[in-house]
């Protein structure tokens, strides 16, 4: 929504005033609606960089025009609603939001420490102001009160004043403390956030699409963690929410009320955090203790950089004035409190409109729609194509042409759409379908039985497998031709120099130098990068044949196994399945690749062009210490990265597993450790953390531990 300030006059007698009238209504509107489908329906329509805008521009107008603001404007209250089904709880310390910093850049906190110095009369002279710098978590905020030390409700925020009663189903989350110490006060209001951690969202989608599959009848997958988190908290019925694994960060408190207790008041906010670790509360181990504007522009730079490597999903830091005397003398304005501000992120979601609908064809000749997007910055880079995966994910989600679209995108991951803003369709919008030839050599697209995808029939004869067979050959993990990339494959085969792999090796300076672009020393470079990758490895020979399910990983284990291609492309299924890790489907796969004569032939000539490695005879595997064994990864280890924990794991025999159950063997839990570790206390398992780990792989470990 863009806000005419033009529109902006002092006098109520302005002809434009019927107008700024009908403009705040309609943004009032919109906003009471997108605030229902967020808090109370948990089914947002728009992501929240538009809701920001809207209410923005609400603010923007009553500035502006203060007779526009109304007592139920949603610029004068946090927002939410109440669900009848659950009992309505008054906060006796009301839930307010903070001043989101709209300014994603360094120069927003800036911005605040500049008003938090003006605020307190400060002058350049004086010394830095003393922050805490904090995660702002990405979930469903929560107010636990504590009477004596025990648990008696947990409330959601509701409209800030007043929230849902939803303890039955808070008591389920493992992290929640239902018993503190002796000496809190007697009435304690711990505030924080509930969430789920993105590897038990995969892990709930994966088995809500099981039940979908099984025939269950209202199931449904999630769309993102703080959806799954919001409807988990908001069962009635406590044994679906037990089964939701959901997790809490605690950050701030409500009401106190100190009574008999040993209790000693807090001077800082930082030693209220110190407080709540100690009372059994978890709190973001990234929470930092900074000074002035630069303290807060490193944690700002701090977090971005990590923020993608997190377990969990958070839309930005906050900060707070750490002396508590200092915030109670800033204080508030309106609902928000001087001292405290959220510092955000370029968002990860934003709207735009399908412009079309592409279907594009892969190596293996897989089908992909793929949605063309009017460009729009998300994510930190401009997005204009989207995939939809497949003829199923894109009925699901029913993404039509014309139709504007929620895209997400997050870190390195590829640009997807989240969902239709049904709203905006327009009349007559066609409901997509996937072709039934391949859109680039029209040759037959057929779906096998089982399988989501629909594939190209043409093989090598279709360009689009051809060129993508050659990007795939010549990749750094594979035989890596240094200069070989897409724009000249695409000549290359655009022109009919090269038709099959063979034909790299089979080029000369002549038909090279006719292309666009490509000197004579351009094209040299290109032909002794070839001659340079006819030294290969066995393994990255394998994998750059571009086999259906074959991996670099899978690869590495054929090449080991069988010693020599010969020996591997003459394996029969009962051999191929001996290998490690390889079950039916890939064994079928490299049967069926071998068994085609032009793979062959292929073979054939790139050997007869001297592509060439070093062969063996096959690896005896070695007494592996933890065959047999499966083992669970939770949490950030402090200095492995879980790749490579995983990579020291198999390597000793181990089987790395996704979700605990009583097969499991141990688990490896480093901080940030979720509902996998709290299973595995339940379940009696071992436990380690990154020593225990080095004493397992040493045989120093015994399963007592």
């Amino acid at each position: 929504m863009i806000v005419n300030l033009d529109l902006f006059a002092d006098s109520h007698d302005d002809p434009a005033s019927t107008d700024v009238t009908a403009q705040a209504a309609d943004l009032r509107r919109q906003l009471h609606h997108h605030a229902h489908c967020y808090y109370t329906l948990d089914a947002p329509e728009v992501p929240d960089a538009e809701y920001d805008r809207l209410f923005r521009a609400l603010q923007a107008l009553e500035s502006a025009h203060p007779h526009l603001r109304t007592p139920d404007s949603p610029t004068q209250r946090v927002g939410g609603a109440v669900l009848p089904e659950f009992q309505t709880v008054r906060h006796q310390v009301p839930m307010l939001s903070i001043r989101t910093e709209t300014d994603t850049e360094s120069s927003g906190a800036i911005a605040f420490d500049t008003r938090v110095r003006k605020e307190l009369a400060l002058s350049d002279a004086d010394p830095a102001v003393d922050y805490v710098a904090e995660l702002k978590f990405d979930g469903l905020a929560m107010s636990l009160r504590y009477e004596q030390g025990v648990l008696v409700q947990a409330a959601t925020r509701g409209d800030g004043e007043f929230g849902e009663d939803v303890t039955h189903n808070i008591r389920t989350i493992g992290q929640i403390p239902l018993q503190l110490p002796s000496d809190v006060p007697a009435v304690l209001e711990v505030r924080g956030e509930v969430y789920m951690r993105r590897d038990d969202f995969e892990s709930l989608n994966a088995r809500q699409r099981q039940k979908i599959a099984e025939g269950a009848k209202g199931e449904k997958t999630f769309v993102n963690p703080r959806n799954a988190a919001a409807g988990a908290v908001r069962q009635l019925d406590s044994n679906i929410a037990a089964q939701r694994p959901l997790s809490f960060f605690a950050y701030g408190l409500g009401e106190v009320i100190e009574g008999e207790s040993t209790f000693k008041a807090f001077e800082t906010h930082y030693e209220l955090l110190q407080s709540l670790k100690r009372w059994g509360f978890p709190v973001a181990e990234q929470t930092r203790c900074v000074q002035g504007a630069e303290g807060l522009i490193a944690f700002h730079a701090q977090i971005a950089a990590e923020r993608d490597a997190l377990p969990y999903d958070i839309d930005g830091v906050v900060y707070k004035v750490n002396s508590l005397a200092l915030q109670a003398q800033l204080g508030f304005v309106t609902r928000e409190p001087r001292w405290a501000v959220a510092h955000k992120y370029p968002a990860q979601e934003e709207m735009t409109k399908v412009l079309d609908i592409d279907v594009q064809v892969g190596r293996t000749g897989k089908l992909t729609p793929v949605a063309k997007l009017a460009p729009v910055f998300v994510g930190g880079v401009t997005v204009t194509n989207a995939t939809l995966h497949n003829e199923d994910e894109a009925r699901r989600k029913d993404v039509r042409k014309g139709d504007t679209v929620i895209v997400r995108r997050a870190g390195d991951v590829i640009p997807e759409v989240v969902s239709v803003v049904l709203d905006q369709r327009q009349p007559g919008a066609s409901v997509f379908t996937m072709p039934t030839q391949c859109p680039v050599c029209g040759s037959p697209a057929l779906r096998d039985e089982g399988e989501a995808d629909y594939r190209c029939s043409g093989g090598l004869f279709c360009k689009a497998q051809q060129k993508q067979a050659f990007l795939h050959f010549a990749q750094r993990r594979a035989v890596e031709v240094d200069g070989l990339g897409e724009k000249l494959i695409d000549q290359l085969v655009d022109a009919g120099i090269v038709h099959t792999l063979p034909d790299l090796y089979k080029m000369g300076l002549t038909a090279l130098v006719q292309l666009d672009r490509m000197a004579e020393k351009s094209a040299l470079n290109i032909l002794n990068a070839l001659e340079a990758s006819k030294s290969t490895t066995l393994p990255r020979f394998i994998y750059g044949l571009g086999i259906r399910h074959v991996g670099e990983a899978t690869a590495k284990e054929f090449a080991r196994h069988f010693g020599t291609l010969d020996a591997f492309m003459g394996a029969d299924e009962e051999a191929l399945l001996q290998v490690a890790d390889v079950g039916p489907v890939v064994a079928k796969s490299v049967i069926t690749f071998f068994s085609q004569t032009h793979h062959q032939e292929i073979v054939a000539q790139l050997r007869a062009c001297g592509v060439h490695w070093e062969e063996g005879p096959p690896a005896e595997r070695p007494a592996q210490i933890l065959s047999g064994q499966t083992v669970v990864l939770t949490g950030t280890l402090p200095n492995l990265s879980r790749d490579a924990a995983k990579e020291m794991l198999e390597a000793a025999g181990a089987k790395v597993a996704g979700s605990v159950s009583q097969k499991t063997s141990y688990v490896i839990a480093g901080s940030e450790a979720g509902s996998k570790l709290d299973k595995a206390l339940a379940l009696g398992i071992p436990v380690l953390d990154e020593a225990g780990l080095i004493q397992l792989l040493q045989g120093k470990q015994d399963d007592s531990a």
